[in-house]
């Protein structure tokens, strides 16, 4: 039974990946805001010294973590969306009545969503250094790849928790945008949270994103409000509470 669980998240980690490869409109479309974000406002400030951000690090040096966050969290949508899209043409059934564990199916659409967001990630990573984005050392990168995995994990298991309680595809990225809008704007990814004043601060302390752009840029350029290891164990915590709540919701849905 393990092997087969184990073969389902294999299974389902593929047909997400060659989806992602597919839709080529998809991928680029995701890019797409992420890199106008990052290179508009590096540039447009870069002579900026705004508040908040110290020890000569310019601005740019300041959003790419943000962006990468931004990235991570956006394109988590997906995840769930697709459940929508596999209800409707009828794929979703022929899961729901296979002699698989339902947690098996959700373990393999998020570790799909996770490698996409990874790629996706990466990318922007890598982009960044045409605007000077500077590295603290190599294994910097190794711990940010740890950061955009399980920020992937959890907001990939927040959309398939909403998206296993609707019908209409429709209507889910409006009810995402009223979570992601929020979570992106509240977590410092464009502005150190530390301007803003205490009544909205509370809000970003309640944001996950918060703790995982934190985490980025303390292990990408040593700069955070937060230790790294509280930023890590914030996030970890959040993304096992997402990933049960959505196999929770998910095995409860109905086709």
């Amino acid at each position: 039974m393990r092997a087969k669980n184990l073969q389902v998240i294999y299974v389902m980690w593929l047909r997400e990946m060659k989806i992602f490869l597919r839709a080529k409109s998809r991928w680029i479309s995701n890019l797409a805001l992420p890199f106008f974000f990052l290179f508009t406002m590096a540039f447009g400030f870069r002579r900026f010294r705004i508040a908040g951000v110290f020890h000569g690090m310019s601005y740019g040096n300041f959003l790419v973590p943000g962006i990468i966050g931004m990235t991570m969290l956006f394109s988590s949508m997906f995840t769930g969306i697709s459940i929508l899209w596999d209800r409707d043409f009828g794929f979703l059934k022929e899961i729901m009545v296979a002699p698989v564990k339902r947690s098996a199916v959700i373990l393999g659409r998020v570790s799909g969503g996770v490698t996409n967001n990874l790629i996706q990630g990466i990318s922007i990573l890598l982009s960044s250094f045409l605007i000077g984005f500077r590295i603290n050392s190599l294994l910097s990168i190794f711990w940010a790849l740890l950061f955009m995995v399980v920020i992937s994990v959890g907001f990939n298991g927040l959309s398939v928790a909403i998206a296993s309680k609707m019908r209409d595809p429709q209507a889910f990225p409006l009810i995402m945008h009223f979570f992601t809008y929020p979570a992106f704007l509240f977590s410092g990814a464009l502005f150190p949270i530390a301007d803003l004043p205490f009544w909205l601060r509370s809000f970003s302390y309640l944001d996950p994103l918060t703790y995982g752009v934190d985490g980025l840029r303390g292990v990408l350029v040593g700069f955070s409000q937060f230790p790294p290891i509280l930023d890590l164990s914030v996030l970890l915590i959040f993304s096992l509470a997402m990933v049960i709540l959505g196999s929770w919701l998910f095995s409860r849905t109905e086709v």
